[in-house]
């Protein structure tokens, strides 16, 4: 097979110390390569060393060469060809969207300034490719006016206009349903069919299976297993790759809820025929819902459907059209937590985690010793903390985000996909943390999640929005 992309004993390096152990991999014509790993473990810093755009900090040794070019891996010649020879599907949307440009001209500019095209085409096209993902009616919304997952979609869509014939997708189906994950999928699939190549580093099992070709499993830095993804995903030879099968939430055992939630015990909330709108367009209506300590309510439904929007609302961040939230009084504003969606967007961007966490405890007045206790728990090095929250992976930001809400030893949490960005085995970790705090501390949790198997593991209760209204089921 034509090999369209070439690296030859490519590492990464911090000062000294070597994050990514020398790796040579080839991207062939039509047949996708998918990179799966636990988070951290230099999946997308060794992308970023493809690219030719690692981090201030951080260097790459060893050759890459990408068509005709061949260069050193610390050389720069590569940006010469970003959009037109190599694109990158961004694992954080937000950071590759203008806040200020509507959806529908952000593709646009793509397809004008990238691709070539005359204006009234790349309008056209634009549209077409916004239907194509399901964001239609989307197309005159500015970024923050879209969840995550239409986030992701819309960044997707103005990635691939340029053209580019070799696409590196990180985490491209972060955050969506099921039904967009597929719609996704099938994208991808489609851009390679006639004659690309498709390099896709994802922690969700399922979508290596649907790409199929071949996989590489990246474990500690260091490629541990690689072959066809038909083989390595149903006869794994790795330990670790055995281990990352088993993580999968439809192996785990159901929650008891044991006493959470004990009759008799104060409400952390209650919701009375709550209807909430945004955009012009209901979400939901005549909702109910009372939540005690303890207990941990599952909120599934398509992208889009209002899932976000009803966890504001219980914290007051967003006003409801109709009905009403009560919570628990006595107790303080900080007992009412949010573990965000997309956590880039709750650090301070030019601020190291260690300042960051600092100041939350010393406005809080809390025990700074639990810092590191949370981190070993979290399996998050101390090294990290000097680094700036664009220095470290998705991944290891969301788990610093519920190491600071942790801190706080909130009643209520509302968990926005906190595990999306997660590889299973520490989602599994990171939920068990959720799971914990609900059973030993008796925190309420809202968990919203686009992964059905994952709620009905740890959730006694489930809602479900979507486009017939929302239920509830036990």
């Amino acid at each position: 097979m034509t090999a369209l992309l070439t690296i030859d004993d490519v590492s990464v390096h911090a000062g000294a110390q070597r994050i990514v152990a020398p790796t040579s991999l080839s991207l062939s014509l039509s047949r996708p390569l998918t990179l799966i790993g636990e988070t951290g473990s230099g999946k997308s810093l060794l992308a970023q060393a493809i690219v030719g755009n690692l981090p201030d900090g951080l260097s790459a040794r060893g050759r890459i060469a990408i068509g005709d070019l061949a260069e050193e891996a610390g050389a720069t010649g590569r940006r010469s060809l970003w959009g037109h020879a190599i694109t990158v599907l961004p694992q954080e949307p937000w950071l590759s969207l203008d806040p200020t440009m509507r959806a529908r001209r952000q593709v646009e500019e793509t397809h004008r300034l990238v691709a070539g095209r005359p204006a009234s085409e790349a309008e056209q096209t634009g549209a077409a490719d916004l239907a194509s993902v399901g964001l239609g009616e989307a197309a005159a919304r500015y970024p923050f006016e879209l969840s995550g997952g239409m986030a992701q979609r819309l960044a997707f869509v103005a990635a691939k206009a340029g053209g580019a014939p070799i696409v590196i997708a990180d985490e491209p189906t972060k955050g969506l349903d099921a039904a967009r994950v597929g719609d996704v999928v099938d994208l991808l699939r489609k851009g390679i069919e006639t004659g690309g190549g498709l390099l896709t580093i994802t922690h969700d099992l399922e979508v290596a299976r649907r790409l199929g070709g071949d996989v590489a499993i990246m474990w500690k830095g260091e490629i541990v297993e690689r072959g066809s993804a038909e083989t390595v995903l149903s006869a794994p030879d790795h330990p670790y790759t055995r281990t990352l099968l088993a993580a999968d939430p439809r192996q785990w055992p159901g929650r008891d809820p044991g006493g959470a939630g004990a009759t008799g015990a104060d409400a952390v909330f209650e919701l009375r025929d709550l209807a909430v709108s945004r955009g012009g367009r209901q979400l939901f209506a005549d909702l109910s819902l009372r939540v005690h300590p303890g207990e941990i309510v599952g909120l599934t439904g398509p992208s889009g459907c209002g899932k976000s929007t009803l966890g504001d609302a219980v914290l007051g961040l967003v006003r409801p059209d109709a009905g009403s939230v009560h919570r628990a009084g006595g107790l303080s504003p900080t007992a009412f937590q949010k573990l965000y969606q997309d956590p880039v967007l709750a650090f301070p961007p030019r601020r190291q985690l260690r300042r960051t966490l600092a100041d939350l405890v010393a406005r809080h007045r809390l025990d700074d010793h639990r810092i590191g206790e949370l981190m070993q728990r979290l399996r998050l090095h101390p090294s990290l903390l000097d680094r700036m929250p664009g220095q470290v992976s998705g991944g290891e930001l969301q788990r610093f985000s519920l190491l600071r809400v942790l801190l706080l030893k909130p009643a209520l949490i509302v968990a926005d996909e906190p595990s999306s960005r997660l590889d299973l085995i520490t989602q599994k970790e990171m939920i068990d943390m959720i799971v914990e705090a609900a059973d030993r501390d008796g925190c309420a949790v809202i968990l919203v999640t686009h992964d059905e198997a994952l709620a009905k593991a740890v959730c006694g209760q489930r809602i479900r929005l979507g486009e017939g209204g929302s239920g509830i089921a036990a």
